[in-house]
């Protein structure tokens, strides 16, 4: 088997890596390359052959104690060969002892634990093909009137660690709507929905309560218009299965969660919409 030659991605790369995902059905984000490339330009690699590009994963290193592997993918034509795992080790390398999540793919989990990650919980993503429009709740507002920080402090409750380069380019990119909700002024939930190849995908959603969620998540698909629409969630928060199950979504990818070298807990049950498979 000959090395795989594994480099740091360019902007050009990542751009590159996103019409893989879409070749691979992953349905990605229209500006998901700007916005992945914000959260850790160190963090992308792409492995080649004779100078050709077959393998791409990343690494977000988000502080010293957290970090998300992803955006894995391996040209067909080269899976099964040992390329996968040369990338795997370098990404393994770069997020060194910090706590490593993925998203993992359910029929490789022996694979994964075999590397040192554990199961936490099982993720999916949720279709709605149908049309909505609601009254949006008064107490919704932009996000970008929120405080910055306030907006901080909120999700740094829901994910692993402090994420404000990458939020301030994902709450901001164009063709994506970013909502909050006040209550009495204070912040109580928010959510993002963005425009992808098809339809829009949802997420984060991030709420204190059923109710706060579900008003969010009326606001963001009124706001979007174009089905169909797409949501991941934790499926262990009973609250978010009962909302996908008030709107008709079907079930349609599921991923297993995993972590390695510990485990950071997170408080699922006020996660309605994972950010993304691909960055945590």
């Amino acid at each position: 088997m000959s090395k795989l030659i594994i480099q740091r991605m360019s902007k050009e790369d990542i751009t590159m890596a996103v019409n893989w995902a879409a070749t691979e059905g992953w349905n990605p984000g229209l500006r998901d390359a700007e916005c992945f490339y914000a959260a850790d330009p160190q963090g992308f690699f792409i492995g080649k052959l004779s100078g050709k590009p077959i393998a791409v994963g990343s690494a977000i290193a988000y502080n010293d104690r957290f970090a998300f592997c992803g955006f894995y993918i391996i040209k067909p034509a080269y899976r099964g060969q040992g390329y996968g795992m040369q990338l795997t080790q370098t990404l393994l390398d770069y997020a060194g002892n910090r706590i490593i999540g993925i998203d993992g793919v359910l029929g490789m989990l022996n694979k994964y634990e075999n590397i040192g990650f554990t199961v936490a919980h099982l993720n999916a993503r949720y279709r709605s093909a149908g049309w909505y429009s609601f009254p949006v709740d008064k107490a919704i507002v932009d996000l970008c009137e929120v405080p910055f920080l306030d907006l901080l402090d909120y999700d740094k409750q829901y994910f692993p660690a402090s994420r404000s380069t990458f939020l301030t380019s994902w709450i901001t990119q164009t063709d994506c709507y970013s909502l909050a909700y006040l209550d009495k002024g204070k912040l109580s939930g928010y959510g993002v929905i963005k425009k992808c190849r098809e339809g829009y995908k949802m997420g984060p959603l991030f709420s204190d309560s059923f109710a706060i969620a579900d008003f969010l998540f009326r606001a963001l698909v009124t706001k979007a218009g174009e089905p169909p629409f797409y949501l991941d969630i934790p499926k262990s928060n009973k609250n978010a299965l009962q909302l996908v199950s008030k709107y008709k979504m079907e079930e349609v990818f599921s991923t297993a969660r995993m972590y390695r070298n510990g485990n950071p807990n997170l408080n699922l049950d006020n996660i309605y919409g994972i950010t993304t498979f691909e960055l945590g």
